[in-house]
């Protein structure tokens, strides 16, 4: 055995039976990572196509596995990693958070929004959905459940250690799983936004391969409503609007909706759309794509009441974090998205995680 850390890795292998493992980046620094193995659509959504999920294709081949953060991360010399018991790094932007995963070597890069989905799904198709610290340090169903505190808000308990919640706060409910997907802070995603309120994902999951998600990458494009993959701004392409008029006021406006002509376009930066997920509707004219559905940015049509919430603004260029963060109470969790911040935005509770595919 060469180094301590190749022990680790082994412990932490034989631990938990494979699903973790201990990967190390150019630097030879390791991060405790969660194996996710290839599943169709159908194994995650009722009714669902025989296809491999997106999260498990890059570049047009099928990955036989996906590896994603144990924990939130933390940056050191500029490289992101999975550790537990650590204050999650946050006041970073989209290209910060993007930057600090892929200097860590070929493979690594920000958690897709087509990998934070496939788990989302997956939690639901196995009826379980975790729990975390959404209500100040504990979680707002179970009060009793808590973190180790590392920074207050407040006067109040805000972040907690990575990972130092009970095991119902992991994805499986289990050591092996994934921890704080529901709160502690919310996590930049790559691979989708909206700009002006169209939808725009980059295929697949190729933003888990140095995609370009610059402002004006070639590798966006926008959906229509048929599911295809076209060029952005093309007729009939499928965005979110609000329900009613936005105004200026910067308070929720009803959950989003569906359409593919904004009836409700904002003139400021202020007001943002906001509702249960799970109560998205779409303009009479759309069967919503199995795609919005696979990666969970429209509900896939059968109702598990978990709460989580989804925001939106439809002026200018918007990208996605998930899960809610510690303030954000029952509409955090593995479904809730954000698509009302720029990529420019830095927060006391945002942060990201990292994920690996090997290439």
């Amino acid at each position: 055995m060469e180094t301590n850390f190749d022990a680790i890795k082994l412990a932490v292998e034989a631990a938990t039976g494979g699903k973790n493992t201990v990967l190390f980046d150019d630097l030879g620094n390791p991060s405790i990572m969660v194996r996710i193995p290839k599943f169709k659509i159908s194994d995650v959504i009722q009714g669902g196509s025989n296809s491999v999920h997106p999260a498990f294709i890059v570049n047009g081949v099928e990955k036989d596995e996906i590896f994603i953060s144990k924990y939130q991360n933390i940056v050191v010399n500029d490289r992101a990693y999975s550790l537990p018991m650590q204050d999650p790094k946050v006041y970073i932007d989209f290209d910060t958070a993007r930057k600090a995963c892929e200097n860590k070597g070929k493979g690594w890069h920000l958690m897709t929004n087509a990998e934070w989905a496939a788990i989302a799904l997956w939690c639901k198709k196995n009826g379980y959905f975790p729990r975390g610290n959404n209500n100040y340090g504990s979680d707002v169903s179970y009060p009793h459940e808590k973190g180790v505190e590392t920074y207050k808000y407040d006067g109040k308990a805000g972040r907690i250690g990575t990972g130092s919640g009970p095991v119902t706060w992991a994805h499986d409910g289990s050591n092996s799983g994934i921890f704080d997907l529901n709160g502690n802070v919310w996590e930049w995603v790559g691979g989708l936004r909206l700009v002006d309120g169209e939808i725009q994902v980059i295929a697949d999951n190729n933003a888990a391969c140095d995609a370009d998600m610059s402002a004006n990458s070639s590798h966006w494009k926008a959906i229509d409503k048929s599911g295809n993959l076209v060029a952005p701004k093309s007729a009939n392409t499928l965005k979110l609007d609000y329900t009613v008029d936005p105004g200026t006021v910067n308070t929720g406006k009803g959950v989003p909706k569906l359409v593919t002509a904004l009836a409700h376009q904002q003139t400021t930066d202020d007001p943002y759309a906001a509702g249960q997920f799970e109560d998205m509707t779409a303009d009479g004219s759309i069967t919503p794509p199995e795609i919005l559905k696979a990666l969970a940015i429209y509900p896939d049509g059968t109702k598990a009441n978990h709460g989580d919430y989804i925001y939106m603004r439809n002026k200018g260029e918007r990208l996605p974090f998930r899960g809610g963060n510690w303030a954000n109470g029952s509409g955090a969790g593995v479904f809730a998205l954000d698509l009302y911040s720029p990529r420019s935005s830095t927060w006391v509770a945002l942060g990201f995680r990292s994920a690996f595919v090997d290439q």
